[in-house]
Parts: C-alpha cells; sequence; structure tokens
C-alpha cells in the first residue's frame, strides 16, 4: 500500500516546480510525533514510519462487497514499515502487523492495535519502543486512497506464481501475471488466511505491489499524459497523510529512497521472528520477534550500518 508515496513524489519531481507547489498546498498533516520520558535518542541517518491504514469508512457499498469488509469504521493498521536512508543506502523494514509488542498504556498486544488505541502518535510510540530507533517522519495512506491511485494508474500489473484465493480479503485470482484495478490489488495486498505464510506472506505482497505500481509509474503514457499525471498526484495527495513537519521536499527525500529500493538499490527485510503463528489469550494468533536477531537489525539502523545479510530478504 506504501506505493502510493513513491507515486507521489516521482510525479512532483518529473512534473516541476507547478505541481510541487500544488503538492504543498494539498498535503495533509497529523500530530504523529511527541517526546515523552525514555523516548530514543536520536540515531544516524532518518527513519519514516510507513503506515497503510484500514479505515473504510468512505468506501462504497460494492467496495465494502468486493473486499468482504463490514460497515464498522476499525482503526488498525494493515501495514507498518520504518524505513531508514543514511550513507549505505535506504533499508525497508517491515513489521507484521500481528507482531506482539508492548503499546505503552495497554500491555502487551498486537502492534498494529497501538493505532487503534491511540493513533498515530500511540503508534509511532510504540515502533519506537520495541525497536530503539527514534522515528523523524510519518506517513500515513489509507484503504479508499490507496485503491483510487491504483485505478488513476489504471491499473497495476500483478503476477502469482500459483492461484491466490482468500475468501475474507475478497482475492480470487489464478496462477500467472494480470492488470488489476485498486479494489483487485487492495485485495490481493490483504490475503493473508489462506497464505500458509500468513502475515509474513502478506508481507512480501506488500513488497510485490511497490514494484508493480514503480514501474507503473515508469512508464511515459504516465508522464507524458498531463491529464492523467494530475489525476494521479490529486489521487495520492488526497489519501496520503504526513506528521506536522514534514513538508514536500522531505517527501521528495524518502521517494527517491523508496524508488532505489523498488530498482534493487537498496535493502528490504522483515524483522526476525521467532514464533509465528502462536496463540495468545486475549490476543489470538501473534508473531513473536526472534529477540537477539531483531536488536542487532536494529542497531544497524540506529548506527547507520548495512543490515546483518541474514535479514536482508
Amino acid at each position: 500500500m506504501l506505493a502510493a508515496l513513491l507515486v507521489l513524489v516521482v510525479l512532483v519531481v518529473a512534473a516541476g516546480a507547478g505541481l510541487y507547489m500544488r503538492a504543498g498546498r494539498q498535503l495533509q498533516h497529523t500530530a504523529a510525533l511527541g517526546d515523552y520520558p525514555g523516548r530514543p535518542a536520536p540515531g544516524r541517518g532518518t527513519n519514516w514510519l510507513l503506515v497503510g491504514s484500514d479505515s473504510r469508512s468512505e468506501l462504497t457499498r460494492q467496495q465494502r462487497r468486493e473486499l468482504h469488509v463490514g460497515n464498522n469504521d476499525v482503526r488498525n493498521t494493515d501495514t507498518i514499515m520504518v524505513l531508514h536512508s543514511g550513507d549505505h543506502g535506504p533499508t525497508l523494514v517491515s513489521l507484521p502487523r500481528d507482531s506482539y509488542v508492548p503499546i505503552p498504556g495497554h500491555g502487551s498486544r498486537k502492534i498494529n492495535e497501538a493505532y487503534a488505541d491511540g493513533g498515530p502518535k500511540l503508534l509511532t510510540r510504540t515502533v519506537e519502543q520495541a525497536t530503539g530507533l527514534r522515528i523523524d517522519r510519518y506517513a500515513e495512506v489509507n484503504f479508499l486512497g490507496f485503491v483510487r491511485i491504483v485505478d488513476a494508474l489504471e491499473g497495476v500489473r500483478l503476477c502469482l506464481d500459483k492461484p491466490l484465493v482468500d475468501e475474507k480479503s475478497g482475492a480470487d485470482f489464478p496462477a500467472g501475471c494480470r492488470r488489476m484495478n485498486g479494489t483487485q490489488a487492495l485485495a490481493f495486498v490483504r490475503a493473508r488466511y489462506a497464505d500458509p505464510e500468513g502475515d509474513l506472506g502478506r508481507v512480501k505482497r506488500q513488497r510485490q505491489l511497490l514494484g508493480a505500481v514503480a514501474d507503473r509509474m515508469a512508464g511515459s503514457d504516465v508522464y507524458l499524459d498531463p491529464s492523467r499525471l494530475t489525476r494521479v498526484m490529486d489521487a495520492s495527495l488526497a489519501a496520503l497523510t504526513v506528521d506536522d513537519r514534514a513538508g514536500v521536499g522531505q517527501l521528495l527525500d524518502m521517494g527517491w529512497s523508496m524508488k532505489r529500493i523498488a530498482g534493487g538499490g537498496g535493502a528490504a527485510a522483515t524483522v526476525p521472528v521467532r514464533q509465528p503463528g502462536v496463540m495468545v489469550a486475549g490476543a489470538g494468533s501473534v508473531l513473536r520477534w526472534d529477540e537477539s536477531g531483531a536488536k542487532r537489525l536494529f542497531l544497524a539502523l540506529r548506527n547507520d550500518d548495512p543490515i546483518p545479510t541474514s535479514a536482508d530478504k
């Protein structure tokens, strides 16, 4: 889902000063960062917290039916990633939504519940406390916004090695390659119950979708069509919310890092997991991190060192 961020920044760079100024006027902000006792000190480089929220209040009845979601406006996060940029190139680390971590003031729970309990600020604090990283910037994309971005691109091409059928997400795709619209792409990236890897499999599809949107954006039919260019940029800005101090300039820096990763010029990893699918009373099936592996990974990011090769996947 975070591919929408890449769409925004590449469009702004390609279109020049006019769209840059337009983007600045439309950019939405939220209070996502704040000081508190025991907050991690700043490390080397810049850390973005990238979030895909599953707010569904603006979905149409047909979209709800196709995505198999109810009418309740839940406030969880299907996608949580940390993007680190520094001297050794960008690194994108996925934090599975079922990660079992302490949420300040709420005990240990799934990490995505921090957003439901206290919005962006509590989620940011939870990630900082769990990783030891200072989060410098925050960016969020919502359900409906993501659908509109892919539709503005007139779909993205996605390939599957085997069929993907998941009744709860609405995914029903045969093996092979196909062009997916926004609703289909969201069903593809949300599927996890029919995947033997569960939440870890969904993380891989999130990265696959990121690459697919980046490829679509690189097409001349987007860059050289002013009308489509504007539609995609407006859809991206409507879907995107950033922290109070982030502007278009910061988004450009972040976007180039995302572009490098999508092109194979950076590193992508998932936090090491010790026990996937562990049942915990009151929390359901959770993922427990490999504490030593996670500590090495986040220490490398904090010091702006290359991440351990065992985590790069």
